[in-house]
């Protein structure tokens, strides 16, 4: 102690020995931390490994059989004249997108305005007819206030201006029938959706309730066309894997099944979301239920391959070669090898 006491400290430099001690005290600190962090580390990994075994028992899975579905519209309307004439102007394709009251093509009679026009000229000559009686009754009716002509004048007068006006108004009517027939010329949509076909070009001859196109509805769905033995698996609300494109899969419920069998097939309809993409008639790959058995399915990490054999380790430290099947929900499905109420473990054996 002397000695460090007779070493003069310098300003800003600590001394040999204080550095020593400081780092002997970091030492100590750092192998205590280690010693804890092991400690817990042994822990941890004691419990997972307790609680990675798996006991091996019998589930009831579902069998799915993969089929084809087209893509169909729940309801294809057509889209009618209500005139006969021409088309004039087609105002849509295959494939366009409509809203329920749109006009898609103009259908123009030309006999129409020939009508209208004599029409015009009679509602003239009923008008001119009213002015007459109207000015006859005038006239009877000052000649009866001087007692120069008789009541059955003054009636006849009056009847005549009633028949007049009424033949007016007939002949007005007759006026708004042409010029609502000229509207009915304009083809509309019925409802709301795609045109799927087009049946007239522009120019055409059509007549009265000849159909101009046909438009699917916006509600679109998947026809099944199972064999019959598959009839008593299905049933309104079932759900069904639907794999679109990308080969992705998505949930499609069972909308209807149809009473009737169709050539040995039983048809059902599928909703699902997302089908206003597809084209009406494209097939898609639709996994049903075709019923349910027991069966072991043990998740994938108690699984793994050696010399191109499937193996799990049991927890009695023996290993066991399995067969597998298909992946299922919860795992992948094991068809021999295993025995209920074997533990599997995961901690040996790779």
């Amino acid at each position: 102690m002397a000695v460090q006491n007779s070493i003069p400290a310098t300003p800003g430099i600590r001394p040999a020995w204080a550095v020593s001690r400081a780092v002997s005290r970091a030492i100590s600190l750092a192998l205590a931390l280690a010693v804890a962090l092991g400690a817990s580390l042994g822990a941890s990994l004691g419990a997972s490994a307790q609680a990675a075994d798996f006991t091996v028992t019998e589930t009831t899975i579902t069998d799915r059989k993969a089929v084809f579905a087209t893509v169909e519209t729940a309801d294809v309307t057509p889209a009618r004249a209500r005139i006969g004439g021409t088309v004039v102007d087609l105002l849509v394709d295959e494939g366009t997108v409509v809203q329920a009251g749109q006009e898609i093509a103009r259908v123009e009679d030309p006999k129409l305005p020939l009508q209208l026009d004599a029409v015009s000229a009679r509602i003239s000559s009923a008008q001119s007819q009213v002015n007459l009686a109207r000015t006859e009754l005038d006239r009877a009716r000052k000649l009866r206030q001087s007692g120069a002509t008789s009541q059955a004048k003054l009636d006849s007068a009056e009847t005549a201006l009633d028949v007049a006006s009424k033949a007016l108004t007939a002949v007005r009517a007759e006026r708004d029938v042409i010029r609502q027939q000229q509207a009915e010329g304009a083809v509309k949509a019925p409802t709301a959706g795609r045109v799927l076909n087009v049946h007239v070009t522009t120019g055409a001859v059509i007549l009265p309730g000849e159909p101009v196109a046909t438009i699917a509805a916006n509600a679109y769905l998947l026809r099944m066309r199972l064999p019959e033995r598959h009839a008593r698996f299905l049933k309104a609300g079932d759900t069904v894997d639907v794999v679109d494109r990308d080969g992705n899969t998505q949930p499609g419920t069972i909308a209807q099944v149809y009473p009737e069998m169709n050539q040995g097939r039983v048809v059902a309809d599928v909703t699902v979301a997302g089908l206003g993409g597809f084209f009406v008639g494209e097939r898609v790959s639709v996994r049903v239920p075709t019923g349910q058995r027991t069966t072991f399915v043990v998740p994938a990490e108690y699984l793994y391959q050696r010399f191109g054999l499937t193996f799990v380790s049991l927890k009695s430290g023996d290993e066991a070669v399995v067969q597998t099947g298909a992946a299922v929900d919860g795992g992948v499905e094991v068809l021999s090898g295993l025995q209920p109420g074997d533990v599997l473990t995961t901690a040996a054996g790779k």
